[in-house]
Parts: structure tokens; sequence; C-alpha cells
């Protein structure tokens, strides 16, 4: 008989992190008061130590109808994913510690151990089903928030991500029917899978214009569970690309697509939450311009600006948070005076924002300067001044405009005070690896996956260079400062379509085939008549089984584009 399943796990050479965060996730529904948050936060510390304590190396590996699976390839480049990874597991396990949720904090470990199980993925099919678990384990943290505008935004959320899984799952079959193989490494451009693959990665990266489901989604989020969704999901993308797509030229022009609209958008937010939103498609811009120019110096500079991205805007959202959750407000327009009221949180952001506008002596210096000389060595000159300016735009919204009319500035009238001990605790072990990177670099850099790094952030040009900048966006935004005012609405980004364009196609279409389906039944004898309009009672616009809608047009244009997919292949 054949063995369609044979498994050769060594457990005791490798404890994979995230099974410890699933299992720890799946505790966590189970337990209540102390043993629950005792678990919350055992299971990210025992994955960091995990992490901390894998060999390179294939482990965890099985046969499984006749495929290859790997759960656990262990290199630089996931290493240092994953060591970041499991420092924020354990972090916003920490800031929600106060948290009564028990499916808040069960979603948020199993996401965590989703992310880290993409990350330590040697095959398609594993990174596939990871991929998707974090989809069905990241939507909870938006609906958890209890809000109509929140479980919109989760359904519209899981629209997104399950088009993104269909893409890569259409992409995994075409690649495998080509090669024979599922090994995850640089795939060969040119191919449909090559396409299909990239796309459904650069749907969770945020690429524009598939990107406002990150924009829609993170602000309607829990206070907590916007500290995971920053961390992962668009990072997990990125650890993709670099692995499958490095030296993609079209990612080039994407990613610097992608800091430009960032920060456009972000100076007209008002919505705090949003503003950080924008900054994260900015942000991860860099790393996807970086990947695209495929250099060793670029690579390595997605990857450490990617795990000091994960730990400043964690901090940032965590800052945030503590504002929503003490005083109620998110909107910039309600705000003002906060430092007298919340000092410490306001010196844990701005140190946050520092680090994001690449300040000296912060972790996002260290790591975004790395990608801006990538380019200058390229002479590429376009895209670097395009970063650069980028770069300008980010310290003008994050570092002045939202710490300004926040924390500063006029007086609200609001009274609040400190954020609770736990949120305090864990923004301040993310601010310490903000100033710990950012003056002791080559602690970072020794993790990078091309060595030796040989860069040096500290010289003079960098250091000027960046000072000059920001010295000029500082006095450009106090000079117009009342121009900068935010003001209280929303600017619709591409989720216009969905928002605005979608329902009205929709009221459009549905006028004109009632029209049409009445029309059809005048013109009918009575008894053919009759039958229809029986049958309509169920299935019509507004029948019985009508009202199960959504569910099944989702399979139906799923099932279209995996035939549509197959039929271009095989034609």
């Amino acid at each position: 008989m054949h063995e369609w399943f044979v498994i050769n796990w060594p457990f005791i050479e490798w404890l994979s992190p995230s099974v410890v965060l699933i299992l720890g996730g799946l505790l966590v529904a189970v337990l209540r008061g102390g043993a629950q948050k005792l678990v919350l936060l055992a299971a990210p510390g025992l994955a960091l130590v995990a992490v901390l304590g894998s060999t390179p190396g294939t482990h965890g590996s099985f046969e499984f109808l006749n495929m290859q699976m790997t759960l656990g390839r262990v290199d630089s480049l996931s290493l240092v994913f994953a060591h970041v990874f499991a420092i924020m597991a354990l972090v916003g396990a920490i800031y929600a510690l106060h948290v009564r949720d028990t499916i808040q904090h069960t979603a948020a470990l199993i996401y965590a151990g989703s992310a880290m199980g993409v990350v330590f993925a040697g095959d398609l099919v594993t990174l596939y089903v990871f991929w998707e678990l974090m989809m069905l384990s990241s939507v909870w943290l938006i609906w958890r928030n209890r809000r109509a505008a929140s479980l919109a935004a989760g359904f519209r959320y899981l629209m997104v991500h399950a088009v993104s899984g269909v893409l890569l799952l259409a992409g995994i079959v075409i690649y495998y029917t080509q090669t024979g193989s599922l090994s995850f490494d640089a795939i060969e451009a040119g191919s449909p899978a090559f396409w299909l693959i990239l796309l459904g990665f650069i749907i969770n990266a945020a690429v524009p214009p598939l990107h406002a489901w990150l924009t829609d989604a993170y602000p309607e989020t829990t206070v907590t569970g916007a500290v995971f969704l920053c961390a992962f999901t668009t990072k997990t993308a990125v650890y993709t690309l670099i692995r499958g797509f490095p030296e993609t030229e079209l990612l080039i022009w994407l990613g610097t697509l992608m800091t430009l609209w960032g920060v456009t958008y972000a100076v007209l937010a008002n919505n705090i939450r949003r503003l950080l939103a924008y900054h994260i498609i900015s942000q991860v811009g860099f790393m996807v311009a970086g990947i695209g120019l495929g250099t060793a110096m670029a690579l390595n500079g997605s990857a450490a600006h990617a795990y000091t991205h994960i730990l400043y805007k964690a901090l940032l959202f965590m800052s945030a948070g503590a504002i929503i959750h003490m005083t109620g407000r998110t909107k910039l327009t309600e705000l003002g005076g906060l430092y007298r009221h919340m000092p410490l949180t306001f010196m844990f952001y701005m140190i946050a924002a520092f680090s994001i506008s690449a300040l000296p002596l912060t972790s996002g210096f260290v790591s975004k300067t790395m990608i801006l000389e990538a380019y200058a060595d390229q002479r590429a000159a376009l895209v670097w001044l395009v970063l650069s300016l980028a770069s300008a735009g980010t310290f003008l919204s994050v570092g002045l405009k939202l710490p300004w009319f926040a924390f500063m500035g006029r007086d609200s009238g609001l009274r609040p005070r400190e954020a609770p001990t736990n949120m305090l605790i864990a923004m301040g072990i993310a601010a310490f690896f903000c100033l710990f990177i950012g003056v002791n670099p080559q602690w970072l850099y020794q993790m990078l996956p091309h060595q030796p790094v040989g860069y040096n952030a500290y010289t003079l040009a960098h250091v000027f260079w960046d000072l000059q900048l920001l010295s000029f966006v500082g006095l450009v935004f106090f000079v117009l400062l009342r121009f900068m005012a935010p003001k209280d609405k929303i600017t619709l980004d591409t989720d216009w379509f969905y928002r605005v364009a979608a329902p009205r196609a929709v009221g459009v279409i549905h006028r004109h085939v009632t029209a049409v389906w009445r029309n059809l039944l005048d013109a009918m004898r009575w008894p053919l008549r009759s039958i229809v309009a029986q049958a309509l009672r169920f299935h019509g616009p507004k029948g019985i089984l009508a009202r199960t809608w959504p569910t099944g047009s989702m399979v139906l244009w799923v099932a279209v584009l995996l035939t549509v997919t197959l039929l271009l292949y095989y034609i």
C-alpha cells in the first residue's frame, strides 16, 4: 500500500515558533483569569526563545500526497523577520494585558503564529496555508471593535484578502504544473505563475491601487488589535517579495509610488489611525523599492527597514491607541493639549515619530538611509529624489502635524489620565529598541541576510543631509501652520469605488433588472406568469434565497477567476 503521508519531524532539534504561538492562542481560548494572562505572555516569550535557539537548516519536513512540505526553513532572511515578529508578539501581548476579550487574544496569537509560519515556510503550499490562516485570524481583530463600521470594514478586508489568496493559489498550481516543484525561492520572471503569485503578494503589501483595504480597516480595529495588524500582514508580504521577487524592476516603480501616495494622503487625514495607516503604505514603499533594486545593500536595507518599521510603527499605534483608550477621541480636530496629562505617552510617541522620520540616533535612520544609499550607488537620481521627498512628507505629518494638533496646540479641554501601566511598559520596550538600534546599528546589521554589511549610517554626509532636510520641513510647517490645521472630513482614496461607486452601480443594476423582470412577466400569459412569480418569491431580488447573495456572489467570482486563469494557461 502506498504511504501517502510520511512524517519525519525532529521536535528536539527545532521547536516551531509558529506552532508555539498558535497553540498558545488555542489555550487562551479555553482559559480564564490569571491563567489566561500567563499564557498570553508565555506563548510569545517561548516563541522568542525558540527563534533565538533556531539553527540554520531545514526542519519539520514531511511528505504529503507526494509533495515535500517544510515547516521550518531557517536561514538569515527568515531569522531576521522571525526575530522581530517574536518581539512584537510579546510587546503586543503586554500592551493588551488589561483587555478582557478572549476572542481578541486568541485571534492575536494565532495571527502572529501564522505570520511566523509564513516566514519559516520552505514550500509554497505551507506558505499558502499560513497565508490564509493570517487572513481568517486577523479579521477578528477588526470585528471585535463591535461597531457597524468595523463589521463592514472587516468584511471588505476579508474579501480583498480572499482575492489575494485565490491569486496566490492559482499561481502555485500553475507553478507546480510547470516546474514540478513547490520550493519557495526566487521565481523566474515572465510566466503566468510569476505574475499571479506576485499579484497575490503585493495585495497584502498594500501596493496602490490595491491598498485601500489597509486604510479602510486599520482605523476601525480595536485599540490593541491595531498594534498586531500594523506589524504582520504587510511585513510578511515584504518577506515573500524579498524571497521570491528580488531585482524585479516593476517593484522599483511600485515602491516609489507607494512612498508618495502614502505621505500625500497622510497629510490630508484627520483620523489619527488613518494617518498612521497611510504611513504604513509609504514606509513599505521604501522596502518594496529596495527589493526591486535587488542589490545586496538594497535587500539588506529592505530587511532592516522592515525590522525597525515593525517596532516604531507599533509604538506609533500604541501611542495613538492610548489616546483613544483614555479620551474616546480619534480625530485631530477633537484633540489638543494632551501632553500635560499624558506626558509618558507623548514622550514615547515622539521617539517613534523621530524614528519613522529617520532622525539620527533613532532606528529609522540606520535602516532607511541604507536604501537611499543603495540607490545613490546606482546613480538612480530620480528614485533617490522621490524617496527623499517622501521622507520629508513623513516628518511633516507624523513628526509635526499629529503631535502638534493632538498633544500640543490649542487645549481641547480633555483631561485624561495617563495610559494603564501595562500599555506604558509595552510602549517603553518598543521605545527602547527604537533608540538602542539607532545608537548601536551593528546589533541589527549582523542579523541581515547579506554579509558583510559594510555600511556606515553615521557619515557626515548622511547626518548633515538628514538634519538639513528635517530642519527645512520643520521651518515650512511652522511658517505655514495656519494652513496645516486638520479638517473634519474624510478624504476618499481608491476606496471610493466600493464606498460610493459600487453601491450606486448595484442600485442602478437592481432597478434595471427589476424593470426587465416586470416587463417580461407582463408579456407572459397568466399560467406561466404565475409559475415564474412563485419562483421569484424564493429566488428574486427580494426573495428568501436572495438574502444569501453576498456569500454566493463571492463563491461565483472565485470560481470564475480560477476558471479564467486555468483557461488562459492551457489555451
